[in-house]
C-alpha cells in the first residue's frame, strides 16, 4: 500500500500528460494542438501550436521552472492509511476479518500549454531543437515574450537511450560537440 500511495502521483500525472494530445484545457483547445489562440503585438488573432504531430512514441519537453507548472498536482488531503482493527468495526464484528487502505483526495490538471511541448517525431537532435526554439519563441497575448526555457525532457522507457544521448553526451554522433548537452534532466516513467 505504501508503494502504491509514492507511485499514484506519478500515475496520475504522467498518464494526464500522455492524454493531452486529446484532452482539452482551459483555451478550449487540446493540451497539445496546433491551434491555441494568441492575439500578436496588433491584436490580431492568430494561433500557436505546442506539437509537432507524429506517429511514434510521444516525448515532452517542459519548463518546470515556474510558480505555475505545465502540470498540476492538488492534494485536498494527503494519504493517509486507515485499518479496520477493533473487535467493534462492524466489517471486524460480522466477518472476522481486518480491512487495511489507503485514503487521500488528490488530482491532476493541466496548467499552462505554453510550459509544454508534446511530440510524437522521433526524438533526435533536430526535433529537440524545433521544441526548444518554438517553446523559447512563445508570446503572451500582446506579442510580449514569456521567457521560457525547457528544462525537463519526459519520455517513456523506449526513448530512454535516445534522451540520454541527446542531452548527456558531450559530443554529437559524427563528432563535433553536442549543443544540447545538459539543456534538460530526463525524466523516465513507466506511466506514458
Amino acid at each position: 500500500m505504501g508503494q502504491a500511495a509514492k507511485r499514484h502521483p506519478d500515475e496520475l500525472i504522467f498518464d494526464l500528460l500522455a492524454r493531452g494530445f486529446a484532452s482539452p484545457c482551459y483555451d478550449g483547445q487540446n493540451f497539445f494542438d496546433t491551434d491555441h489562440p494568441v492575439k500578436d503585438a496588433e491584436g490580431n488573432d492568430t494561433t500557436v501550436a505546442n506539437t509537432d504531430g507524429g506517429t511514434g512514441d510521444a516525448w515532452f519537453l517542459l519548463d518546470t521552472s515556474r510558480g505555475v507548472r505545465p502540470m498540476i498536482w492538488q492534494e485536498r488531503d494527503g494519504y493517509e492509511f486507515q485499518q479496520l482493527t477493533r473487535p467493534e468495526d462492524e466489517h471486524v464484528f460480522i466477518h472476522d476479518k481486518y480491512l487495511y487502505g489507503l485514503r487521500a483526495r488528490v488530482n491532476a490538471g493541466f496548467g499552462l500549454w505554453q510550459l509544454a511541448w508534446g511530440s510524437k517525431q522521433a526524438l533526435n537532435s533536430t526535433n529537440y531543437a524545433t521544441a526548444r526554439a518554438a517553446m523559447m519563441g512563445f508570446t503572451a497575448d500582446g506579442g510580449r515574450k514569456l521567457g521560457i526555457v525547457p528544462n525537463v525532457l519526459v519520455v517513456p522507457p523506449s526513448l530512454e537511450e535516445a534522451a540520454l544521448h541527446l542531452v548527456n553526451t558531450e559530443t554529437k554522433d559524427g563528432g563535433g560537440s553536442n549543443p544540447w548537452k545538459g539543456t534538460a534532466k530526463v525524466i523516465v516513467t513507466p506511466y506514458l
